[in-house]
């Protein structure tokens, strides 16, 4: 029962959290994600260890990618996620894969626990105004499919979409224009988008609603990569516009982690765990 007392003390509960400084009251992120990219040496000599190594840090949720872990035995790597608390929202497929071994990558995806295929890259060949227009179609085509299979599809950029202006007309722009919104959706990457000269926070707002997530890495000031907190990027200022941007998973990756790499990423979690926005 709830007697006047209890309401008094809510009441005043609430209140002095009115009260907080603002400080105390900003917002952080939930469960932060670790794109196995980063240090895909160590997962390809021993993907168990590795994972291990990850959960220990308290990273909550891998996406897959790198390592050779499409070779694996993926029951096996579902099984020590569950054991380590890990949940692979996502998994990441090369357009070839996409294109041959369509099913084979349902049931990996399914597997891993996964509810999202995302495209991570796109060759050489595929970077011209015909190479990507007859891609593009495509993109659509494995959204679909997917969809019927009850997964996600997204997008995953680096910085020559932005760059590679075909008539004037950027990749990135084409890609936005030819595929389904509600289908294709895109998976951020904020280096690249901003080693790209994109000003970040109007791209977030742009695409507000159609954000599966974000690749999270750091840049120094002569544009090289580094863990989350060495650099100068501003994520508390991007982060402010989770509500709007509506992204669901925040993935540290650094392409270029040094060795041994687990206290590269031990920096990024610390410090993402740590930011208030």
């Amino acid at each position: 029962m709830i007697d006047r007392r209890s309401l008094m003390g809510a009441g005043l509960g609430l209140g002095a959290a009115a009260l907080l400084p603002a400080e105390a009251q900003a917002a952080q992120l939930g469960a932060i994600g670790l794109q196995l990219y980063t240090i895909r040496e160590l997962f390809a000599a021993d993907p168990v260890k590795t994972l291990e190594a990850v959960a220990k840090i308290g990273y909550r949720e891998v996406e897959y990618g790198g390592g050779g872990y499409d070779a694996m035995d993926h029951a096996m790597l579902r099984r020590t996620q569950d054991r380590l608390g890990l949940k692979a929202p996502s998994i990441h497929v090369p357009y070839d894969s996409l294109l041959g071994k369509f099913d084979a990558c349902v049931t990996m995806a399914k597997t891993l626990g996964a509810d999202t295929v995302v495209l991570p890259y796109m060759t050489d060949e595929h970077r011209t105004e015909a190479g990507w227009n007859a891609a593009l179609p495509n993109f659509n085509r494995f959204a679909e499919g997917l969809k019927k299979a009850g997964l996600d599809f997204a997008y995953h950029n680096h910085d020559f979409e932005f760059t590679v202006k075909p008539g004037g007309v950027s990749l990135y722009e084409r890609l936005l224009k030819a595929t389904d919104p509600k289908l294709v959706k895109v998976e951020i990457d904020l280096y690249w988008a901003i080693h790209a000269g994109e000003d970040a926070a109007a791209l977030i707002r742009r695409l507000a609603g159609r954000i599966y997530a974000y690749h999270v890495k750091d840049a120094r000031a002569d544009g090289s990569m580094t863990a989350v907190g060495a650099g100068k990027i501003d994520f508390a200022s991007i982060f402010k516009l989770n509500g709007l941007a509506g992204v669901k998973h925040f993935y540290v990756e650094n392409d270029q982690a040094p060795a041994p790499y687990l206290p590269d990423i031990t920096t990024s979690y610390r410090t993402l765990r740590a930011l208030r926005f």
